[in-house]
């Protein structure tokens, strides 16, 4: 496909994004054309600025139609905007002020998710996660008309996306297929990040295992059919909590990731591995700092990229993302896991293959391509060919698990 939303990687694979997500109703294609129009090759603030302006206006006319009484309306509209404040997003670093920008409009996003979920057919359950004495804030969202136990899907976000890409991505297709979708925010991403300071953990076994217990104690969750699924980075963190986590009948990684660190060193280079292989921390941290000094663009992306793991020093940084590798444990996996394998994965290449690799149990690893128009992380426009053959997949799996038996 001979196209770009712009000469800016990020914007234009966002761009897209935001354009698969027409599929679930979390974007209309003329807002996303029009938006991506309006900011393409106009840098950061002409993105930031172009998104949330959308954002508010498809924001205001989904108020109108809920107090006019027309729900399916506004609780569309309000999906979409809350999009769009999340696509804004992704520009905040490399705009003026950006601690504050990202609190307002972080607050705008999740408020319209929240009006969302509270039009959704049954209205979307709010719900508080126990973990190590604190709780992780979640929304688990039903099919309509059903109060029996159901087979639960888990949504693990990746790095750095918005809550409603994970519904859009996965949740809502597992609610169309008559499960009950679980998304959370888990140590570093969203409320627990923004509101909490909670950061990145590589043990996510310690994250999933409380999730699990909180699901399976529920009457209305099918506690032998519960799926653990994850988008982009989450494609370490499904692998890693399997090692330790066996309740999960089936998974699902989108794409498969062995070294979380891999795609930080596609971007350094070989020379700056070499610094750091060295273990020269001081001269390693000066030269990435005046890098990112010179280089506006590449500082913004950083800064995006290591917020969600606290640490300032870029050696320690480094040091940290390095522990997160699912070698040393991927021969402990027993669930079943399907990895999707996106031509052009642009963060993490060959990952999928790998891991694919060196999984003892039942695997399934699913090629996604340029010619089906579905290449890419993530796949963002392939989300149709995505749901069809993964559910399809996670459908067989959760029928040989069977229902629970009360």
């Amino acid at each position: 496909m001979r196209y770009r939303f712009g000469e800016n990687d990020q914007f234009d694979y966002e761009a897209r994004l935001a354009l698969g997500a027409v599929w679930q109703h979390g974007a209309d294609a003329g807002e996303v054309l029009t938006a991506a129009s309006d900011a393409a090759d106009g840098g950061a603030e002409q993105w930031f600025a172009s998104w949330t302006a959308l954002a508010r206006r498809v924001h205001e006319q989904a108020g109108k139609s809920a107090a006019g009484g027309h729900r399916v309306s506004a609780r569309d509209g309000f999906l979409r905007a809350a999009g769009y404040f999340g696509t804004a997003m992704v520009a905040v670093d490399a705009c003026a002020g950006p601690r504050a920008r990202l609190r307002e409009v972080f607050g705008e996003h999740r408020a319209c998710f929240d009006r969302f979920a509270e039009a959704w057919d049954p209205p979307a359950e709010r719900v508080s996660i126990p973990y190590e004495g604190m709780s992780l804030p979640g929304y688990l969202i039903s099919p309509p008309g059903r109060t029996e136990p159901l087979p639960t899907v888990i949504v693990n976000n990746g790095s750095d996306g918005p809550i409603s890409g994970a519904w859009t991505l996965l949740g809502a297709p597992a609610v169309a297929r008559g499960c009950r979708a679980l998304l959370f925010d888990g140590p570093g991403q969203q409320t627990m990040l923004f509101d909490h300071g909670v950061t990145f953990r590589p043990d996510w076994e310690k994250v999933v295992t409380p999730v699990v217990d909180f699901l399976t104690a529920r009457p209305d969750v099918d506690a032998r059919r519960v799926v653990l699924a994850g988008i982009s980075q989450a494609g370490y963190w499904v692998p890693r909590a399997l090692a330790f986590e066996h309740r999960i009948a089936a998974a699902v990684a989108d794409p498969g990731v062995v070294s979380v660190a891999e795609s930080w060193w596609r971007m350094l280079g070989p020379e700056l591995r070499a610094l750091f292989d060295s273990g020269d921390r001081a001269m390693f941290d000066r030269v990435i700092v005046e890098g990112l000094g010179s280089d506006p663009a590449l500082a913004a992306v950083w800064r995006w990229r290591a917020k969600p793991y606290g640490i300032p020093s870029p050696f320690d940084l480094l040091t940290e993302v390095g522990t997160y590798d699912v070698t040393a444990v991927a021969g402990r996996i027993t669930t079943p896991l399907l990895i999707t394998d996106p031509e052009g994965e642009q963060f993490w290449p060959g990952a999928s293959q790998r891991l694919y690799d060196a999984l003892p149990g039942p695997k399934e690893l699913v090629r996604f391509t340029a010619a089906e128009g579905a290449q890419l992380h993530c796949e963002p426009l392939g989300r149709a060919l995505f749901e069809q053959r993964v559910f399809d997949w996670l459908d067989t799996r959760l029928a040989c698990a069977g229902p629970r038996e009360d």
